[in-house]
């Protein structure tokens, strides 16, 4: 079992590579692609920002550096890590001047790095292909109408909440309320959690997106009621009221299309690889270079215990 979920890991990620690759290719070739004759770059829109010995250094490769980065980084205005950005491709260069003058480039170590490199690019090439090749949109219609049929539209309710920390004062509330008082406008004074700026609204959720006793207290009501006693759970006491119910929307088959291209595909490359490892002729040894230990055989099943005489 442990194998097996090891495998389907590897092979998640090498699909996921190789989907990264087309998508990212894309998406280059989208940002590279001038709308029309008059939009079309000019030298000028990418200017040399330094020269390291003569070597120039291009906005385009620092905006280059800026996309390796997290996304939280990228959020950043350029001009705020520009300097540094800047001063990180100079480093790179010098050092990179230096191992060259160095003849490492010829070095047993760099031309290794070199080959295992180009075969993860070829490994992701292949398999990108193959999985266009055998991707259809009836594999994908197929994996929607199945998710379809294992994840029937469930019940959703939407409620505002005041949570209070004691029933004291959740009693007083209901009480308020009672009186004709505003829930929201309640929620917003006397809630303590991070909804009372909204008002107190949940918006909708399925019930087991909640705590088991909120949940069976709101999708017991009716829409527009209000709860006549507080709900105590481990955050505190809840005072809840049921602003509507309904049927879960599931997404359309467009919406859905991104994530099952991505389940398909994994599926693809899992029948792939399996296709390629039974044409192979594959030896696998111990990790000390020993045989392996053969799997002991399952017990036997004992025999059926004849029924007694009466």
């Amino acid at each position: 079992m442990l194998v097996k979920t090891m495998r389907a890991a590897l092979v998640v990620a090498m699909t996921t590579a190789a989907l990264g690759s087309v998508s990212m290719t894309a998406l280059a070739q989208d940002a590279k692609a001038p709308a029309d004759k008059k939009a079309a770059p000019s030298l000028a829109d990418d200017p040399v920002v330094a020269r390291v010995n003569a070597k120039e250094i291009k906005r385009s490769d620092v905006l280059a550096m800026l996309q390796q980065l997290d996304p939280q980084v990228q959020q950043m205005p350029v001009q705020m890590i520009y300097p540094q950005l800047l001063e990180q491709l100079v480093q790179s260069e010098l050092v990179t001047e230096a191992g060259y003058k160095a003849k490492l480039q010829d070095s047993a170590e760099v031309k290794k790095r070199l080959k295992e490199a180009e075969q993860q690019f070829v490994q992701q090439a292949w398999l990108r292909a193959e999985i266009d090749k055998r991707m259809t949109q009836d594999k994908l219609k197929t994996a929607y109408d199945k998710w379809v049929k294992e994840n029937p539209p469930q019940d959703e309710v939407r409620a505002r909440h005041i949570l209070v920390k004691t029933k004291e004062e959740a009693d007083a509330i209901i009480k308020q309320l009672k009186g004709g008082a505003d829930f929201a406008k309640l929620a917003a004074e006397k809630g303590t959690d991070g909804t009372k700026s909204n008002g107190g609204d949940l918006g909708y959720f399925v019930k087991d997106q909640m705590v088991k006793e909120f949940a069976d207290a709101a999708f017991a009501m009716k829409p527009g009621d209000i709860g006549q006693t507080p709900v105590k759970t481990e955050f505190g006491y809840h005072v809840i009221k049921v602003e509507d119910k309904r049927k879960q929307t599931l997404p359309t088959f467009d919406q859905a299309a991104p994530q099952l291209r991505q389940a398909v595909a994994q599926e693809i490359a899992e029948e792939v690889i399996e296709g390629l490892r039974k044409g192979a002729k594959v030896e696998t040894f111990n990790i000390d270079g020993g045989p392996m230990p053969v799997a002991a055989p399952a017990p036997a099943a004992a025999p059926a215990k004849p029924a007694e005489k009466k």
